[in-house]
């Protein structure tokens, strides 16, 4: 099944220092219609940085994501939504590998699914490892 990647490039600073920066919004496990989906999802919800006080907003489908234009007052920023197959991610967590049993030996007494719940599992994450639910939320001493 491909992964696909969410890629976001947008228009930062202004005059002079203005230029274009890409990021990755996030991966999409599945069929290409589907993270095409997602994409626009977040292009017509996207609020960009630039211009400030926006006058016109113009979103146009291209063959392999959406633009952006959105006017300001003296000028027009752009941001390039494209989505793009994953080939290879050099920071890419690798699975934990799972050790060999021995040759004739079964599970130990007590460790199959009757044995009950195990340990904790950890905090519920999306899927490129980050919390859906901030460790702080919910904490009394934050009140």
């Amino acid at each position: 099944m491909a992964v696909w990647g969410l890629v976001v490039e947008t228009t930062v600073g202004m005059g002079e220092r203005k230029h274009v920066e890409a990021y990755v919004l996030g991966h999409v496990e599945g069929e290409r219609e589907e993270a095409l989906a997602e994409l626009e999802r977040r292009a017509r919800q996207h609020t960009p940085e630039h211009p400030r006080s926006p006058r016109r907003r113009r979103l146009f489908r291209t063959s392999d994501g959406f633009l952006l234009v959105t006017d300001g007052s003296w000028q027009s920023f752009s941001t390039r939504f494209t989505l793009a197959e994953l080939l290879e991610d050099s920071a890419a967590p690798r699975p934990p590998a799972a050790p060999e049993p021995e040759p004739g030996s079964g599970p130990e007494p007590g460790t199959g699914p009757a044995a009950g719940p195990g340990p904790a599992s950890g905090p519920e994450c999306d899927e490129d490892g980050v919390p859906l639910r901030p460790a702080w939320l919910g904490r009394p001493d934050l009140s």
